[in-house]
């Protein structure tokens, strides 16, 4: 089971999970761990203060590449579930960006699956970055942060 959202409005990111979990019936003796990634701006990046930014994607191409990364990763780590949700459009400081949450028998495999989804979100799936510094001006992101 997995849902893919990526979304243009804000959202609590603990609130969908618990909603998200209810409606899927998760809370049952076949998961024995849940791993979760919140990922959310910061105000800095690259030695500068940042007020805002604005994430573009390529609808369609976007959520596919990222069902078939979960996809890949529900097969390699024998997942019951997979949640991904992330924001697009205009973004503030502190506001949450990604949600990834997974589901497995085991810990190992859920710890595993879940930074395994975000890298490879955050290196390969076409979202782009443009961030608003605290002078007013903008500038696109083309590094990543470290994992």
């Amino acid at each position: 089971m997995q849902q893919i959202e990526v979304r243009g409005t804000p959202f609590d990111p603990w609130q969908y999970l618990a909603d998200w979990q209810a409606r899927q019936n998760l809370a049952n003796a076949r998961s024995g761990a849940t791993a979760v990634f919140v990922g959310t701006m910061r105000d800095f990046n690259e030695g500068d203060d940042v007020t805002g930014m604005y994430l573009e994607h390529y609808p369609g191409m976007t959520e596919y590449q990222l069902e078939t990364m979960v996809a890949e990763s529900i097969r390699e780590w024998s997942l019951d579930a997979v949640l991904v949700v992330h924001r697009v459009g205009e973004i503030r400081p502190a506001q949450p960006i990604v949600l990834v949450a997974v589901w497995s028998a085991h810990r190992v495999a859920a710890f595993d699956a879940c930074r395994h989804i975000m890298e490879t979100l955050k290196h390969s799936a076409p979202f782009w970055k443009r961030e608003t510094l605290s002078d007013g001006s903008t500038r696109w992101v083309s590094n990543n942060t470290p994992g």
